[in-house]
């Protein structure tokens, strides 16, 4: 099981939530229709179903609902990371984010030592990615070669924003936006930032 868990990634996660919650939802909606039923039904007919199973419906419902969140704690990979870290870090990686006056006013990403990118980023290490905004409000998302987000965090003006995160899969990592600022925030976008090596 353990194994098992290192391998997960949010992708993973959110694929399995997507098909529980969708299941758990229909048997939420379930009530819905149940209650239509007992409001269009003739007061003195019979209800095909009764109050007690409907309680206990309800109750399995509740009980389920919060097995869901019990059984996926340790499953999402962000939720070590942020409550686990206490500054053991493998690397941190320092970057900012802003217009540059000397060019078109664009947002872009500037590392803070260029010679370094890509980053090469560990496998199965916690590393921290520190970043600072010039002046709006950014985002700081990852993202995989096929467009699906692995982690993102808001980049605020004038605070710390760090971001803790462990890779357990090679690949190379593009890093955009996810904050709208402004019609060319569209193109702040770091291709190819982070290549991640050493995984099993």
């Amino acid at each position: 099981m353990g194994d098992w868990l290192k391998t997960v990634d949010s992708s993973t996660v959110l694929w399995g939530q997507m098909i529980i919650y969708t299941i758990y939802c229909l048997a939420v909606i379930s009530i819905v229709g149940f209650i239509a039923l007992k409001l269009t039904r003739k007061p003195t007919r019979e209800p095909r179903v009764s109050n007690r199973l409907f309680y206990a419906w309800v109750g399995l419902l509740v009980v389920t609902g919060v097995s869901l969140h019990l059984i996926s704690y340790n499953t999402i990979p962000w939720v070590k990371d942020d409550l686990a870290g206490n500054g053991d870090v493998a690397a941190t990686y320092s970057l900012s984010i802003g217009k540059d006056p000397a060019g078109d006013n664009t947002p872009a990403w500037t590392f803070v030592d260029p010679s370094t990118t890509p980053l090469a980023v560990p496998c199965n290490e916690l590393v921290k990615f520190s970043v600072q905004s010039r002046d709006n409000t950014y985002g700081f998302g990852i993202f995989r070669a096929d467009g699906t987000m692995v982690a993102q965090m808001q980049v605020v003006p004038g605070h710390a924003n760090d971001l803790l995160w462990t890779f357990n899969r090679d690949g190379t990592y593009t890093i955009r936006s996810t904050e709208y600022s402004g019609p060319k925030g569209y193109r702040v976008i770091a291709p190819d930032a982070i290549v991640v090596t050493g995984c099993k």
